[in-house]
């Protein structure tokens, strides 16, 4: 971990997000004296690492801190309330970490200043260390601060640095919303598979293991999803049966890009 800060790593929230990004910090080797956590409640699980590491704890913003990073794990709805106070922790070389779904870097900067701050896009395996971010600093960032911040996301999983900001939009639908597509997929496995005359529980589990199975598989594979699709689909079997549906002109292609179309614009509303 890089020692480009000058203050506390102040983490705002003590939610599911907020506590998995604290656990990989520790796990990478920030120390907990090196990190404030604000939040008026932790849940107990957040509470126990807290103390357990020797992280310093606040109900609320305290008095002459100034933060090298504040790490913003609070839901979109509640930023109006929660970034007001956080103004005083904004010192001439603090950057600011954003992972609130539609809330824009002008948004942040109404309430903080003109500070440094980059807006980033995990996904929910980020709770358990799979997941991917996509990641965006205004001109104010610095690159020291970019590495750092890198260091401070890669404990979730992979950080894809993007070009522009409303290409969050785009990542929001393919990535940050895409946990739902798969988990979908299974429920639709599973009922194909109780259709077919399966009971429903073996169907689910049948989709569940193939699905998160054929995901392990894709992680530690060189190879790309086209090629481990083409592996596994001898030609005139059961599975190119199935896939002669699945890749039809009216297959699922079209259908993910209505899908992932309608979630990118209902991002860009939200944002708006």
């Amino acid at each position: 971990m890089h020692e480009a800060h000058t203050g506390p790593i102040v983490l705002i929230g003590a939610g599911n997000m907020g506590g998995a990004m604290l656990g990989g910090w520790l796990k990478s080797g920030v120390r907990g004296g090196d990190v404030l956590v604000i939040d008026p409640a932790p849940p107990p699980a957040m509470a126990k690492l807290i103390a357990d590491n020797g992280v310093g704890h606040a109900t609320s913003v305290p008095d002459g801190v100034k933060a090298g990073v504040i790490f913003l794990a609070v839901k979109p709805q509640v930023m109006n309330a929660a970034l007001p106070p956080l103004r005083s922790l904004v010192g001439p070389e603090t950057v600011i970490i954003s992972v609130a779904a539609g809330k824009t870097l002008a948004f942040i900067e109404r309430h903080l200043g003109e500070a440094a701050i980059v807006r980033a896009m995990p996904n929910t395996p980020a709770l358990i260390g799979r997941g991917v971010t996509g990641a965006f600093p205004n001109a104010r960032v610095t690159e020291a601060q970019r590495v750092l911040v890198h260091d401070l996301l890669k404990v979730s999983g992979p950080v894809e640095w993007l070009a522009s900001e409303t290409d969050i939009d785009a990542v929001t639908a393919v990535s940050g919303s895409g946990p739902a597509y798969v988990f979908y997929l299974v429920e639709c496995m599973a009922e194909a598979g109780r259709k077919l005359g399966l009971e429903a529980d073996l169907a689910m589990r049948l989709a569940r293991e193939t699905v998160a199975g054929a995901g392990e598989l894709l992680y530690q594979s060189p190879d790309d999803a086209g090629r481990l699709r083409q592996n596994v689909t001898s030609p005139g079997g059961t599975t190119a049966a199935a896939l002669g549906i699945l890749m039809a002109d009216d297959g699922m292609q079209p259908l993910f890009d209505k899908a992932i179309a309608a979630a990118r614009a209902r991002a860009e509303e939200l944002a708006g």
